[in-house]
């Protein structure tokens, strides 16, 4: 028993100056990246590092918009230095529809032989994902339901960078492009959150039809569709379903419900 104290001490000094390395590796790096960030993020960072021991050189944690993401490669290392003991995914066939290139998968996380696992479920079609992944929405919603059940499994309360509605490869520093109001350019601006992103948002936070949305979206812009829409149409038209989806929900539905079936053209 005595001889086993010192190897622990042992080991805690070495894992306590692990974490210091990687802190001050963060910090560094993160100061060249987002020199835009505030002490209050820094701080974040800070206590992430600590928390969860996740690098930035290895891709395993992102700061996109001001705001900290883990990725899949963070949630993985959280998991094997936890030792998990396995993930199983299943495709629900009943929720997917692969002619819409719509998939829908739950993920189990078993954190040990007797886990009885901890569940995440995840969505992927062509309308809640980048171009850059169009094809592969499949994969995209695999890795989403297994991030969540990881989430849970470990209690990681950041989201993670795959579950955003804009997915895509590593994002750009804080030092964004400029606004532009041209078509198609309904990106991220400013600093602010990518409007993709926060129309994603409203349709989850409100349970409402994506198809549905994104028709009545290109509707109330002009536009042949929502990728043609300006940045200032689609600010616009966020806000207005928001206001509706908060005052008129049933008023909302009915709305969407009109473009459920094209209105045939009279003879």
């Amino acid at each position: 028993m005595n001889a086993q104290r010192p190897q622990q001490k042992q080991g805690h000094l070495v894992r306590k100056t692990t974490e210091i390395t990687l802190v001050r590796e963060n910090l560094r790096l993160v100061k060249q990246l987002y020199p835009a960030l505030a002490q209050r993020d820094l701080r974040t960072l800070r206590d992430l590092t600590r928390a969860h021991r996740l690098s930035i050189l290895q891709g395993e944690i992102l700061c996109i918009d001001g705001k900290w993401y883990v990725t899949h490669a963070g949630l993985l290392r959280i998991a094997l230095r936890a030792r998990c003991f396995g993930i199983r995914t299943t495709l629900q066939e009943r929720q997917s529809d692969p002619l819409a290139g719509r998939w829908v998968f739950r993920a189990t996380v078993f954190k040990s032989r007797l886990s009885k696992g901890f569940v995440g479920y995840g969505d992927a079609d062509p309308f809640n994902t980048s171009l850059l992944v169009r094809g592969a929405e499949m994969r995209v919603a695999e890795t989403r339901a297994v991030n969540r059940a990881l989430r849970k499994a470990y209690g990681i309360g950041l989201c993670s960078v795959e579950e955003l509605g804009s997915f895509s490869a590593p994002q750009k520093p804080l030092a964004a492009t400029p606004h532009s109001g041209h078509p198609g350019s309904n990106g991220s601006s400013n600093g602010q959150p990518r409007l993709r992103d926060r129309l994603c948002l409203l349709i989850r936070k409100h349970d409402l039809n994506p198809t549905l949305v994104k028709a009545y979206a290109a509707d109330f812009c002009g536009t042949p569709t929502l990728k043609d829409a300006s940045c200032d149409q689609v600010e616009s038209f966020i806000s207005q379903l928001s206001a509706a989806a908060k005052k008129d929900p049933n008023g909302l539905l009915r709305k969407l419900n009109s473009y459920a079936h094209p209105t045939e053209a009279n003879p």
